[in-house]
């Protein structure tokens, strides 16, 4: 039994078109019906045994996230996409997004620290700050000359010594504790 003989005779030249049509739409079906199924397992489980609630949520994002990729490789190949020309190129970016990622983020990270300092305003120029590596000890300190994109100029001045000049990345503010010393209004 063909489907051909079903067909009407201005169809046949749109056979493999309409195959084709017909097997995606039975995959998107059947992936929302698994999703849906895993979705309710999961609920059962986790009333069932007593687990966090939160496993409902990450395990429904998690078995989603499976399910829709499986489907869009089904997809592609069906399309005549090659798995091992879409895994090289998968591996291939996300390689190259880590390194680039990786080399990156200091900078990024101080510039993005850079915008809170001056939106927030912990400290202003002139002020004199420490930065405490815990709540105890003496840490880096001085008075504010500059902040720059990257870092923030610090003069510091210890007795007996000649003052020199501290440049901290602006990230280490949000990492570590920082004591704004005030000065009295006289």
């Amino acid at each position: 039994m063909k489907i051909k003989n079903y067909l009407p005779d201005w169809a046949l030249p749109w056979l493999s078109d309409i195959t084709l049509g017909l097997q995606i739409a039975a995959a998107v079906l059947l992936a929302f019906l698994l999703r849906a199924l895993l979705h309710w397992l999961i609920r059962r489980l986790v009333h069932r045994h007593n687990l966090p609630l939160e496993l409902i949520v990450g395990g429904g994002r998690i078995s989603t996230a499976l399910i829709f990729g499986a489907l869009t490789l089904f997809i592609l190949d069906r399309f005549g996409v090659s798995s091992m020309v879409l895994w090289g190129a998968i591996t291939g970016f996300t390689t190259v997004a880590a390194v680039a990622f990786f080399a990156a983020w200091s900078v990024l990270s101080n510039l993005f620290c850079s915008v809170l300092i001056y939106t927030t305003r912990p400290f202003r120029l002139h002020d004199h700050i420490e930065i405490l590596e815990n709540g105890d000890k003496p840490g880096l300190g001085g008075e504010v000359l500059d902040i720059h994109l990257i870092h923030t100029t610090l003069r510091e001045t210890l007795p007996g010594k000649e003052a020199t000049l501290l440049q901290v990345p602006n990230s280490l503010f949000f990492q570590r504790m920082v004591r704004v010393k005030i000065s009295d209004p006289a």
